[in-house]
């Protein structure tokens, strides 16, 4: 299963393929590597046993050679504690920058333009490295925590603006909103209410492309058009929308926890928890930008 986060996507945390760059060999299900893949036969989420990926690895080979039965090292090998620190590290960096930049940046109507263009950079700088580091084959933590910095400031800037000239506690509803819904999924994954299975897949990426064309269109129209373009981001489509962007992040969610678990299973690099906390950020995000903007709406809109 190929996740449709890029940065999971590109690391192989992956049951039906094992953890392809990690040396594994292929699943029950999955496509063998370098071969064209053909029709896929059983679930390859059932109960049953999975195939051992690292049953080839070097250490293996030297325990057979030697006719010592011994566990492979770890101490390099992915844990949840490494993800959950990660990812707190992450996460902790850009709410750092996001409340220096709600602080330092002024956002009256005479400061606003500055303050809205120190942003706006930071951000399209962010999405850059984003972009980088998804594309990368290590992950670079310092590249990562640059994103999550440059992402802070962008954030707490537009945070500060609709809270301050839209919707008063947007922000702190936005965040609760996020949290909630990051529990929820979590929740629901662990308890099986979630199964991340290929038709799960199949449906997550085929809605999340027909968002981001949606969307994109949108901001074609609204770029040579004036206005909000075909009204996808205002009024009763925006709540619309809004609503649909917030059930995408939380889809996304589920497959990130699944891209994360099966990392940790199949013995993933431990340097791969700075990726999985990159993933978990990129989708964080987005959720926290759907409700700031569902939130402005609806309040802007009493």
């Amino acid at each position: 299963m190929r996740s449709s986060n890029p940065v999971f996507s590109r690391r192989g945390f992956s049951r039906d393929n094992g953890s392809a760059g990690f040396n594994a060999a292929p699943q029950a299900g999955g496509a063998a590597v370098g071969t064209a893949p053909g029709p896929v036969t059983g679930n390859p989420y059932a109960d049953a046993p999975a195939t051992d990926p690292y049953a080839n690895n070097p250490y293996a080979q030297a325990d057979v050679q030697y006719g010592v039965p011994q566990a492979p090292p770890t101490a390099d090998r992915m844990t949840m504690d490494d993800v959950v620190t990660r990812t707190a590290g992450t996460l902790g960096t850009l709410i750092v920058f996001a409340a220096l930049a709600w602080a330092v940046l002024p956002v009256d109507e005479a400061n606003l333009g500055k303050s809205y263009g120190i942003a706006i950079g930071a951000g399209l700088v962010a999405m850059v490295l984003g972009l980088v580091q998804s594309f990368k084959r290590k992950a670079s933590p310092a590249l990562i925590l640059t994103y999550a910095a440059l992402e802070g400031v962008f954030l707490g800037v537009v945070s500060n603006v609709v809270d301050t000239h839209i919707a008063d506690g947007a922000a702190m509803q936005a965040v609760i909103g996020t949290m909630a819904t990051f529990v929820a999924v979590l929740v629901a994954y662990r308890t099986g209410l979630i199964r991340v299975n290929r038709r799960f897949v199949g449906f997550v990426m085929a809605a999340a492309m027909g968002f981001v064309l949606l969307m994109a269109v949108n901001l074609l129209f609204a770029a040579f058009g004036g206005g909000d373009g075909l009204g996808f981001r205002s009024g009763g489509l925006g709540i619309l929308f809004g609503i649909i962007g917030i059930v995408l992040g939380a889809l996304f969610l589920a497959l990130d926890f699944k891209q994360v678990e099966d990392g940790i299973r199949y013995g993933a690099p431990k340097q791969e928890s700075w990726l999985a906390a990159f993933g978990l950020t990129l989708t964080l995000v987005w959720i926290y930008m759907e409700f700031l903007r569902l939130i402005a709406i609806l309040q802007g809109n009493d």
